[in-house]
């Protein structure tokens, strides 16, 4: 299955959800904001929400600096 990261193809496996996805890239879920077909998902969704063929997300990581 095909979705859409941040302006890239990725393939992913049927069913997975934003929680996997986020994780298989590496990152903390805790440090992530991710939008999928212009909706945020809320962090605390990030386990139900399934992705579909075709979805289209933005993967956004906080950055502390100074």
């Amino acid at each position: 299955m095909v979705v859409v990261v941040n302006g890239k193809e990725m393939e992913i496996v049927a069913g997975m959800t934003v929680l996997a996805l986020v994780e298989d890239m590496g990152l903390d879920p805790g440090t992530v904001v991710v939008e999928c077909n212009k909706d945020i998902v809320p962090s605390t969704a990030f386990a139900q929400t399934a992705l579909c063929e075709g979805d289209h997300l933005e993967v956004l990581r906080f950055v502390g600096g100074g």
